[in-house]
This record gives structure tokens, C-alpha cells and sequence, in this order.
């Protein structure tokens, strides 16, 4: 192996670090690369991946660092590596591309271009040699460099073909239907599709491998209150209980890995990413506040301490993610033998531990243990005695070779966090929560926002990384909202103000409608990509369509409501045919068939707290709040028209306003209550 360095000497990416001492010649996604590539007439090598991706590894220490692989891609391509978490972009067009020549994708992404980035051949994962069920990196990369040399015409004539196809697909997804859309069909589609793929038994939907999918849980709660369908509720419960119980919950070191390997939610794939913990925080807090069982609090508390400690900066910032790797072995990190536990503990104590994690001397992965609850009948209560081990087992772990930490602060996965801290202050009411939500907005302001005042894509030490892409721009916004829901602190709609600006001004297709994944300020690839379903994570078009809509309640501005009024039209016409996969955008367009109000507190300043905890002592998800200080003259461009709501006798008065009508002001607290509990009807007319 070299010990040279290549091109990748990058500090502001992990994964591109991981292969700067690779004998391959790699660069990153620049200029200097295709120029290369065209001037000595040679095919593009590209390899999309990520700091904790294991399959990454695999390639990587099979192929990327074996001379004999180097030696044919040096010899006969120009190879690139690129770091998806920098460069969403790349990674998406290319990822279309692989899934519409083999009918999935995935990590690592492997794609071989001509020198001006039009794709001929995609694939993921390859090994170095060829198996009777895959074709070996080795004979790939023969195949097409004999090709290159000897049949060009056909690979370039494949890549314009192929170029063409994609260049249709985008302008397919790029175009607004013209006629009627059913929106309550699509709704009622997607709810039926979570219905049919359930997993009655295991909980989840579909089969291994099983994803948490936080949008089909945030989906089913909301349409749970706004339908009145109990079993939307239990799906969603079912799914999140068993999930908590499973190895795919670090029962030792909290917060949840990436996704389980079978159906039983017991083999995770152990990397662990500041996404899923953020959104599946949602999911829970979600679910304590309908049910106020607290184990969901509990589960809610563990997964905020896992990323306060171990996820997050001193900037204020959260890591990216956590490698499911350690010693070259995926999950060593996590994993027990009987032994071990039997001489860290006392008899009692390691007998105790392994009866309460389903701990043996056979194991349950590869001849060790994955702790875990799905045998555990009386798993909602802990006591002292676990909690006591499991700070031992914490601390024995702890002296293992530690897990890889990807430093690197991704824009739209910290405002993911932002958005989950500030709503646990809202659900649980503890203001540590809040000000570490606080802290973090104020972190991306600092660190993640460059000198023209327009996002970044990632930040590592101390160097940004790419101008914002959509998500970015999207999960911030939503993110900023909440934190004035949170607060009502009306200088975060001002930010929001400034960011929707932004958005408009640099992703908005004001001719076909949606919004493009990159942006004005981002570069130029072969073709302009929109991201419109969800997949890991909601897409930013569909988080956008939430973010916007919660906007236009709260402002009464007409570019704010023409804005998300036309994003949710325009993201209803591609959700009709698959519906099950805009499960987060479903969240709005559920909203916006439904019954909603507006409650609107005239009070005093000293009232403030009172009444942002009476508001948020209920899940009524399709109600907007607003509070005017009647004491303080704040009524400025955005709030002007709370002008005409008063108090009445000094008291704390509330409007409750429904389909463009409002009641007689109210002052009874045991009224509004009663009209805000989850059996209160929907009625302007009190």
C-alpha cells in the first residue's frame, strides 16, 4: 500500500481522508479531473461513499488499497472519489441513474462516466473478484478499459442514450400535472400501503432488511389525531416499542443504529447516524405526548443523552455519525461475550444482567451477544440495579478500540437536532433541552452560515464545505419554526423570513414548480436534480411543503402562503402514483384536507410561560398558536394584523378562529382546555 498521499488530503471530509493514502490516484470532484480525462481520452472512475458506510469499507480495503487494482485504474481511468454527505448532489443524480439501470442503489456507489460526466455503467458494491453471483471490480475494470480502447463508439453511444433517459425522467419529475389531483386519495393510498406492508407480529413494514422510517411513524401519529384511526396509532406504537426492545437500540451506550439486518429488529447494522436519532427523538416525544406513557419519555431521555454525549461539539454543533466498525469487525464495538460478562460482574449481578438482556453462552451474533429487550417481559420499568450495570458495561466498553466519530457538521442534519431538542422542551418542559436547542441555532449562525450570509453544506475544522444545497435550506427553516412555536420568540420568524427569501430566490422552479436540489450558488452538473420522495431521510421538497405551510398559518403574507399553497399542488401531482413514498409531505397535505384552527392568546408579559405551557400540554397537530403581548409593542410587519385582538378586563383572552371566522373572545381557562383536549371538537362556535 502507498504511503504517498493523493489528492484527498482534505480536512473538512473524513471519507475522502480514509482514502488519501490509497495507491489509487484519486481526485476529488473537480475540474482538474475531467480536463484530465478528456485530454488523454480516458473514462471517469467514480466511487460515492461515506465515513461510516461498511460496505465502503469492504471496497476499500479489498480493492482501493490493493496495487493491483490501483494499477488498472491508474493506468487506464481517471478515478474520483466524492464524499455524499458534502455533495448531495452528485450523489443523487448518480444514484438515479444506478437505480434505473439496475433497479436499486446504495453505498458504495460505483459509476463509470465520459470525461464530460454523462453516465454508461453503474453498480454498488463490487468484490475484487468475480463470484458466481457478481462480476469482480478486476474484470469490470478489464472489461471496459479493452472496451475504451477497442469499441469506444459503443460505450459513448450507451452514455448519450442512457444521458437522454435520465435527462427525460428529470423533466418528468420536473413538470406539474395539469388536472385534478384526489388529495384525500393520496392520503388514504398511503395509510393503506402502511396498512398492507405491516408486520402484525414484529412491528415495521415489509420485510428484512427493516429501516426505522421515521415519516411513515410521524405519518401515522398525525393521521391518528386528525382521522380519529385508532389503528394508525398502533402501528405506529407497535413499531416503536419493538424497535426500542431490539439490538437496533444500543441498550448499553443508548441512541439507535442505522437499521436492523432481519425482521425482528435484533441485528442492527451498527453505525449510527445523527438523522435517525434526531427524527426518531421526534417520533417518541410524538408519541408521549398522545399517550403519556412514560416509557416513551424515558426512551426520548436516553436517546438525548446519547447525543449530547457523544454526539455533540463544544461549538455547540452535532457530529455527523458513528462507524459500525472497530478493529476491521462491524458491531465489535457493541457486542458481549458470556465471559466477559460473567467476570465483570458479581454471579448475582452478571446472572441478573444476562436474564434481563438475553445474554448466553451461544450468542446472537457470530457466537457473541447483542443486549436487547424482545425477551424481556417487564422491559418498561428500570431500576436502580440495571442502571448500575449498565454504567459498567458503558465503562468496560469504553476501554475497547474506540468507534470512529465522523466530525464533520452537516447543515440540515443539525437542524434535524435543533428541531428535536427544542420540541422535547415543548413535550417534557425541561429547559436544558431548550437551551441546548438554542445553543446549536446559535452554533450554525456562527460556524455554518458564510461571509454573503447564505448556508453552508458542512463545516469540519473549521472550514466550509459547498455552498447549502435544498435540505440545508429546508430542515433549517422548519427547524427555526419550531423553535418560535417553542418560544414564540418572534425574532426566529424574522430569520425564517430572510431564509425563505433565500430559498425562492435560489431553488424555487418558478416555471414547473418545486424546488431543485442544488441551488444558484452550487455548480452546474449534467443535469438539474429534484429530490421529491422521501427516502433515508423526508426529501427536502417534502420538508419543505411541511415548513412552508406552518409558515403561511403563522404570517399572514400571500408570497408566504402562494408559496406553499403551490408546493403542496405541485408535490400532490407526483404523490398520487406513489403516495407510500411522500409520507412526510403527506404530514401537510393531510393538514390541509383536515379541519385546522388558530388560537390566538392576548396576554401579558408575565403570563408568557403560563400560557406557552398550557398550549403545549396537547398534541393538537393541525392548531397554529399565536401569542400577542399586549404590554409590548411588537406589532410589526409580520404580526400587524393581531392588532385587533384585545384582552378583556386585564385577563388572559383567546380567539379561537376556524375557516376564516373567529369566536367571541374567551377568558375561561377550563373552556379553552376542554376545547384543546384531544376529544375537543373542532368549532368556532363556543
Amino acid at each position: 500500500m502507498s504511503q504517498k498521499p493523493n489528492r484527498l488530503i482534505d480536512e473538512t471530509s473524513v471519507y475522502l481522508q480514509q482514502h488519501a493514502f490509497n495507491p489509487v490516484n484519486w481526485y476529488p470532484w473537480e475540474s482538474e479531473a475531467f480536463e484530465k480525462a478528456a485530454r488523454e481520452n480516458k473514462p471517469v472512475f467514480l466511487s460515492i461513499g461515506y465515513s461510516t458506510c461498511h460496505w465502503c469499507h469492504v471496497m476499500e480495503a479489498e480493492s482501493f488499497q490493493d496495487d493491483e487494482i490501483a494499477a488498472i485504474l491508474n493506468a487506464h481511468f481517471v478515478s474520483i472519489k466524492v464524499d455524499r454527505e458534502q455533495r448531495p448532489d452528485i450523489d443523487a443524480l448518480y444514484m438515479d441513474f444506478c437505480r434505473m439501470l439496475t433497479g436499486s442503489g446504495g453505498w458504495p456507489l460505483t459509476v463509470l462516466l465520459t470525461a464530460d460526466q454523462k453516465p454508461f455503467f453503474a453498480g454498488t458494491y463490487f468484490p475484487k473478484y468475480t463470484t458466481f453471483q457478481m462480476i469482480g471490480l478486476m474484470d469490470l475494470l478489464y472489461t471496459v478499459a479493452e472496451k475504451w480502447k477497442n469499441n469506444r463508439q459503443e460505450l459513448l453511444t450507451s452514455g448519450d442514450k442512457i444521458a437522454a433517459t435520465l435527462q427525460s425522467h428529470y423533466e418528468k419529475t420536473f413538470s406539474t400535472n395539469h388536472f385534478d389531483v384526489n388529495t384525500s386519495e393520496i392520503v388514504q393510498k398511503a395509510y393503506q400501503k402502511l396498512c398492507d406492508s405491516y408486520d402484525k407480529d414484529l412491528g415495521g413494514f415489509g420485510k428484512a432488511p427493516k429501516f426505522p422510517s421515521p415519516q411513515n411513524i410521524l405519518f401515522l401519529l398525525h393521521y391518528y389525531q386528525l382521522k380519529k384511526e385508532d389503528n394508525a396509532l398502533s402501528m405506529a406504537e407497535h413499531t416503536l416499542r419493538q424497535m426500542y426492545r431490539g439490538g437496533i437500540f444500543d441498550h448499553i451506550g443508548y441512541g439507535f443504529c442505522r437499521y436492523s439486518t432481519d425482521g425482528v429488529w435484533l441485528v442492527p447494522h451498527f453505525e449510527k447516524m445523527l438523522y435517525d436519532n434526531a427524527l426518531l427523538l421526534i417520533c417518541y416525544l410524538d408519541l408521549y405526548w398522545i399517550t403519556k406513557r412514560e416509557l416513551y419519555k424515558n426512551i426520548s431521555e436516553k436517546i438525548m443523552y446519547y447525543l449530547i454525549r457523544e454526539m455533540r461539539d463544544s461549538s455547540g454543533l452535532f457530529y455527523s455519525a458513528q462507524d459500525a466498525d472497530s478493529d476491521g469487525e462491524e458491531g465489535k464495538y457493541y457486542v458481549f461475550t458470556f465471559e466477559e460478562i460473567r467476570a465483570l460482574f458479581s454471579p448475582e449481578d452478571a446472572t441478573y444482567f444476562s436474564d434481563y438482556f438475553a445474554v448466553t453462552p451461544k450468542g446472537n451474533f457470530e457466537g457473541k451477544n447483542i443486549p436487547h429487550l424482545l425477551l424481556n417481559a417487564s422491559y418498561e420499568t428500570e431500576n436502580k440495579r440495571i442502571q448500575v450495570l449498565i454504567e459498567q458495561a458503558y465503562a468496560f466498553r469504553q476501554k475497547r478500540t474506540s468507534l470512529l466519530t465522523d466530525d464533520k457538521f452537516i447543515t440540515s442534519w443539525n437542524a434535524m437536532a435543533i428541531y428535536a431538542f427544542a420540541h422535547a422542551y415543548r413535550i417534557l418542559g425541561d429547559t436544558k433541552y431548550l437551551d441546548i436547542a438554542i445553543d446549536t441555532q446559535q452554533a450554525v449562525e456562527k460556524h455554518l452560515v458564510g461571509k454573503e450570509g447564505l448556508l453552508a453544506a458542512t463545516m469540519r475544522k473549521n472550514v466550509l464545505s459547498g455552498n447549502g444545497h435544498l435540505d440545508d435550506y429546508a430542515y433549517y427553516l422548519w427547524a427555526l419554526l419550531e423553535l418560535y412555536e417553542t418560544t414564540y420568540e418572534i425574532n426566529y420568524l424574522h430569520k425564517s423570513l430572510t431564509l425563505f427569501e433565500q430559498i425562492e430566490e435560489q431553488f424555487a422552479d418558478t416555471e414547473q414548480g418545486g424546488y431543485f436540489l442544488a441551488g444558484t450558488q452550487n455548480e452546474a452538473l449534467l443535469f438539474p436534480v429534484k429530490e421529491l420522495h422521501d427516502s433515508a431521510v423526508p426529501s427536502g421538497n417534502s420538508v419543505l411543503a411541511v415548513a412552508y405551510q406552518t409558515f403561511s398559518r403563522l404570517m399572514v403574507a400571500p408570497n408566504i402562503q402562494h408559496a406553499a399553497s403551490r408546493q403542496i399542488d405541485f408535490m400532490a401531482s407526483r404523490a398520487q402514483s406513489h403516495a407510500v413514498n411522500y409520507n412526510f409531505y403527506n404530514i401537510a397535505l393531510l393538514k390541509e384536507i383536515s379541519p385546522s384552527r388558530e388560537v390566538i392568546a392576548v396576554i401579558l408579559k408575565q403570563h408568557k410561560k403560563d400560557i406557552q405551557r398550557l398550549f403545549q400540554a396537547y398534541f393538537v397537530p393541525n392548531t397554529t398558536f399565536l401569542i400577542k403581548i399586549a404590554d409590548e409593542n411588537q406589532l410589526d410587519d409580520i404580526f400587524f394584523y393581531l392588532d385587533v385582538y384585545n384582552m378583556i378586563d386585564k385577563k388572559p383572552t383567546f380567539y379561537i378562529c376556524q375557516n376564516r371566522s373567529c369566536s367571541a373572545p374567551i377568558t375561561d381557562r377550563k373552556q379553552l382546555k376542554k376545547i384543546l383536549s384531544p376529544t375537543g371538537e373542532l368549532t368556532t362556535h363556543l
